[in-house]
């Protein structure tokens, strides 16, 4: 039997089948099942500064609302303060305890003083690792690009230096150079990078003429991009890469680990197939390196990258102007006549 195991940003697993932040974490009998199909990780669902802030300010609105009615009625209720992060921090800490395998925690803060506030205190928690999420939807025309990469850099920093756990960050596709910006990050320290967050974007109800935002799962093949940005970064970064976005099968992970990664993140699959798909992952990833005599996933992870292939077009325009230049496939898989 062939040895899955694999290190992602200096932590040991297993496996590299790492169950990324979502709500499956939400029910206890879930994160059992996860966990005896063979999860080699576990993300928490993100931590975000944003709510925790708009919990405050209804809570505020809420022992406010019948203040100063008249003279001798100022206040119904006594100063009270909302949590903060604690009951969140509660439950990281219990799920820590409750598996056998390495957790992480997800942070979205706003603020630089509250990234460093907010690491701090999940470290506290035992976790093994902290994966940030950056990301950033200009508002303003006068920001520059370059602006809100210094101002990520800088927080990825801040982070580091006020933590003793892995970090990994986790980043979307819109960086004018991704590969300058994620080279950038591994000068400050970054122990792993995830490709790449998914965004939920607005869709427009035509009838009610409304925003609306629908929630999906993500698309098989949605991981294609990440593939080509795996097998640019690998050997080329001293970070782990970690592979997200429609991971559905063993054939997913296997082209992962061809083009570079360390490890991937599932989420989706699991949602639609249910837990038992982590152990059916594992069984056909094992059957394959058995196959093809590959005793490790070192032994084949990034062959498949830049670095290490001949041909020197695979990862240039050139492939894709040779696609367009051959339309007979297309027209032979869909036929319009």
């Amino acid at each position: 039997m062939a040895d899955l195991s694999t290190t992602y940003m200096g932590v040991k697993l297993k496996n590299p089948l790492i169950l990324g932040a979502s709500n499956l974490i939400l029910k206890p009998d879930l994160v059992r099942q996860i966990a005896d199909a063979g999860i080699g990780a576990i993300v928490y669902k993100s931590l975000f500064e944003e709510q925790i802030q708009l919990e405050d300010l209804q809570l505020s609105e809420d022992l406010t609302e019948y203040e100063y009615r008249n003279a001798e009625m100022q206040s119904l209720f006594p100063n009270l303060e909302h949590g903060g992060p604690k009951e969140y921090l509660y439950n990281l800490e219990k799920l820590k305890k409750s598996v056998d395998v390495p957790v992480f925690a997800s942070l979205n803060a706003i603020y630089d003083s509250t990234w460093v506030e907010y690491a701090g205190e999940l470290e506290k928690t035992g976790i093994d690792g902290l994966e940030l999420n950056l990301y950033s939807v200009p508002g303003y025309y006068e920001m520059k690009g370059s602006s809100i990469e210094e101002k990520q850099l800088k927080i990825v920093k801040a982070v580091k230096q006020a933590v003793k756990i892995p970090v990994s960050v986790k980043i979307s596709l819109f960086y004018s150079n991704l590969l300058n910006f994620i080279s950038s990050m591994d000068k400050e320290g970054a122990d792993a990078y995830v490709l790449f967050n998914r965004f939920f974007q607005p869709d427009i109800d035509i009838e009610k003429e409304k925003f609306y935002f629908p929630w999906e799962l993500s698309n098989p093949k949605d991981y294609m991009v990440s593939l080509r940005f795996a097998g640019l970064l690998y050997g080329n970064i001293k970070g782990s890469i970690c592979v997200n976005r429609g991971i559905y099968t063993a054939n997913d992970v296997i082209k992962a680990l061809l083009a570079g990664a360390d490890a991937v993140q599932i989420v989706s699959t699991v949602y639609k197939n249910k837990p038992a798909v982590i152990s059916q992952i594992l069984g056909e990833l094992n059957e394959w390196m058995d196959r093809k005599g590959y005793k490790t996933t070192d032994s084949f992870r990034g062959i498949l990258s830049r670095k290490s292939m001949t041909d020197p077009y695979v990862y240039k325009r050139a492939q894709y102007v040779d696609i367009l230049m051959k339309p007979e496939p297309v027209f032979k898989k869909y036929p319009m006549i």
